[in-house]
């Protein structure tokens, strides 16, 4: 993939994840959760991931966070609206999800949002 002039930021602080969850838009899919807030005066993208107990135990939610993870590096640059902060939330199914079901998750919910700048073509990938 190319590189692009969008960079991720890392959302840190527990009030930048209230603020997206109270003041923007959600839109689940059975793989994960996706959060959107647009941020005033800003042309890159935030991104924040969580992984409650509901998800398992510490090992579970750990590779529930490093799947969302490479799947936010992969596509948000590529396929999201910049100036906007995302925050991916894991679901139980995160963890055993196909990776290519998680990222039609993915493009599903920014689809959804009104957020999907591209398609991004399908990679030839045999399995997680």
């Amino acid at each position: 993939m190319t590189e692009t002039l969008e960079s991720l930021r890392q959302l840190r602080r527990r009030r930048e994840f209230l603020h997206v969850a109270n003041k923007g838009d959600r839109r689940a899919s059975p793989g994960l959760v996706l959060q959107a807030c647009p941020r005033a005066g800003a042309f890159d993208i935030g991104l924040g991931l969580t992984a409650s107990k509901k998800v398992g135990n510490a090992v579970a939610r750990n590779r529930a966070r490093r799947r969302l993870r490479s799947l936010a590096r992969e596509l948000l640059p590529v396929c999201a609206t910049p100036g906007y902060d995302y925050v991916l939330i894991a679901r139980g199914a995160t963890v055993t999800r196909p990776y290519a079901r998680l990222r039609e998750d993915l493009e599903g919910a920014l689809r959804r949002l009104k957020l999907l700048r591209q398609q991004v073509p399908q990679q030839d990938r045999a399995s997680d």
